[in-house]
């Protein structure tokens, strides 16, 4: 996977409220969606005079300016640390080959859409609330929520949802009290085979560096490093 494809990707897939160009600025109107969907990104040539182009843009929109650095901006990554920005939540994208991970076992995972109120429950537990579902909502095309069971119970949930022939999963959250009881592993394998089923054939996800445990899993279940990126954080 290309860094323009992932960058694609994670557009189609979680979708800022809307972007537009200024400059050599992409200014993305976040509302409340998660960092990624705020985060101006460098899309032409620039130097350290557009940046308050950019700021006044974010700060128009109520947002504390934040850039998302790409693997190959550094020049960006060094002036704005320069400028007194911090270096903020580090990320890592995987990819597997869907067709790959095996079916997870039987009526342990549900995928479904729109969300069932008890997947609005499990994400609401772990801070995904209304503006990021709203998110989900915005996406276009094939999408869907795998909910998890553990012991007949609502153990997990998760979104996915396809750009091409690649199809990525967010939103992945378990309940504490089912961790570590195989949830995250069979929603991952679910997804996959809803990524195959949907014509795909890829599955990927990004996680933060600090989240060893779930890298753990990723690569556990072969996934691939495909790329990075961090941000740089303004002050508020």
């Amino acid at each position: 996977m290309t860094p323009e494809t992932l960058a694609k990707v994670m557009e189609a897939t979680w979708p800022p409220l809307h972007a537009r160009r200024l400059g050599p600025w992409t200014i993305r109107a976040g509302a409340g969606g998660g960092q990624r969907v705020g985060a101006a990104t460098a899309d032409g040539d620039w130097d350290a005079a557009d940046i308050p182009q950019a700021e006044a843009a974010m700060r128009a929109l109520g947002q504390t300016p934040l850039f998302l650095i790409r693997d190959g901006d550094a020049a960006l990554d060094a002036t704005l640390a320069a400028r007194g920005y911090l270096h903020h939540d580090p990320v890592m994208a995987y990819t597997v080959d869907a067709r790959a991970l095996p079916a997870p076992p039987p009526m342990t995972t549900f995928p479904h859409w729109p969300p069932m109120a008890i997947a609005e429950t499990l994400w609401a537990e772990g801070d995904i609330g209304p503006a990021r579902l709203a998110v989900m909502h915005r996406v276009q095309g094939a999408k869907t929520a795998i909910l998890a069971r553990s012991g007949d119970r609502p153990a997990g949930i998760a979104f996915v949802a396809l750009c091409g022939t690649t199809a990525m999963l967010h939103a992945l959250e378990v309940s504490p009290r089912h961790r570590r009881q195989g949830s995250a592993q069979n929603i991952l394998n679910a997804a996959a085979a809803w990524t195959v089923a949907q014509g795909g054939d890829s599955l990927s996800l990004v996680v933060t560096v600090a989240n060893t445990g779930a890298r753990q899993l990723y690569a556990s279940r072969g996934m691939q490093v495909v790329g990075h990126y961090h941000y740089r954080k303004g002050q508020a």
